[in-house]
């Protein structure tokens, strides 16, 4: 159950309506200095979504970095984690019509009619995060997230990752303040 969640999770991020996008940094790192990357292989192997929709959001993340002039290394300034994070919101629409009906002549008369019908809804959103950690440090210096959903039936699955991860990767680096 736990890891048909996780896979609606990753379906929830890459949503036909908008992704909302946030980051964070360590503003007393110089960005500029970081040339090279790698992906931290413990931290995404535990991420609990389809093996398949992983390497959609990392090849799509090496795409983005590429075009910020990072080289993927074995030697690497930065490690790059995921994580991901779903919740389920609940919609409950109540519809209470109250009808008349009867026979009659003129204002007739009757039993009313009570249409009382209750429609719930649910939608998963899911949140992606990048994390980006200095090698030598050890430390987090830069998050981004995105907050979003998808219908598992979507057929674009591909694009709607690579926008997913641009979107967050698009305050990568960060402006100097």
């Amino acid at each position: 159950m736990k890891n048909l969640l996780l896979t609606t999770l990753c379906l929830a991020l890459l949503s036909c309506g908008s992704v909302r996008v946030y980051s964070d940094h360590d503003t007393t790192v110089d960005f500029d200095s970081y040339k090279t990357y790698a992906f931290f292989k413990p931290g995404i192997d535990e991420v609990e979504i389809s093996d398949l929709d992983k390497k959609r959001i990392l090849k799509a993340i090496e795409s983005v970095l590429d075009a910020k002039q990072l080289t993927k290394s074995e030697t690497p300034d930065l490690l790059i984690n995921l994580a991901v994070k779903s919740s389920n919101e609940v919609f409950i629409n109540q519809n209470n019509n109250m009808m008349g009906f009867g026979f009659g002549y003129g204002w007739g008369w009757g039993w009313p009619y009570n249409n009382n019908i209750a429609r719930v809804s649910s939608q998963t959103n899911g949140m992606l995060f990048i994390d980006l950690i200095d090698t030598k440090t050890k430390q987090l210096v830069w998050q981004g997230k995105g907050k979003g959903f998808i219908s598992e039936y979507t057929k674009k699955r591909t694009e709607r990752i690579q926008l997913f991860v641009s979107e967050i990767l698009k305050n990568y680096p960060p402006n100097k303040e």
